[in-house]
């Protein structure tokens, strides 16, 4: 199975770029997008010079537990800029979400309450929406967050959509909004160490 199909395996349909997207990404975008993949994980990034933002990060079922997941985000540590990604909103359902949440959590990753994230799916046509994890080395502020989010959705997502999907998707200030009162935070319940 290549990079791809594990990825598309994993990741919700809403979720994923086409592969003629990112395979774009890689190559035109090259200063700034990369993928790193093993036998037992995938992970598609861009970097930035003032943060990375994990596009996607895959770790095998029968892996998970070997430090692959940590490791990965270790690399992008040494950087020592803010690392920022999208997760589903918990579903306590779906045993993978509070396994992800719990993950994130122990790498010292906040949840940026105050940024409102949901973009419509060219694949399904339903909106979708995110919540946002960041890692802050330098106590970087949730503002700092959402204007590294602005240039991340216009440079990464939104990269020739018309011509990937026959249509674009809806500009950066209809999907990222800052919000006047912060809402609940999604990591809190797997912060607590009893719980881990």
């Amino acid at each position: 199975m290549n990079w791809y199909e594990k990825l598309n395996q994993y990741f919700p349909v809403e979720e994923m770029k086409s592969k003629e997207h990112m395979d774009s990404l890689l190559k035109e975008k090259g200063s700034v997008y990369y993928k790193d993949e093993g036998p037992y994980h995938v992970l598609m990034y861009a970097e930035f010079p003032n943060f990375s933002f994990v596009d996607y990060l895959f770790v095998s079922k029968e892996s998970r537990g070997m430090g692959i997941g940590k490791k990965a985000l270790q690399f992008l540590k040494d950087k020592n800029k803010p690392i920022i990604l999208e997760v589903e909103p918990v579903d306590y359902e779906d045993t993978d979400s509070e396994k992800r949440l719990r993950f994130y959590a122990r790498e010292g990753f906040e949840h940026a309450s105050s940024i409102g994230y949901s973009r419509r799916s060219l694949a399904t046509g339903e909106e979708n929406s995110m919540e946002i994890l960041y890692w802050a080395p330098n106590n970087e502020t949730e503002e700092q967050i959402f204007e590294a989010m602005k240039t991340m959705y216009e440079d990464i997502h939104t990269y020739k959509d018309e011509h990937f999907y026959g249509e674009s998707y809806d500009p950066v200030s209809d999907v990222l909004t800052r919000k006047e009162q912060d809402q609940k935070d999604i990591l809190k319940p797997f912060s607590n160490p009893i719980n881990n």
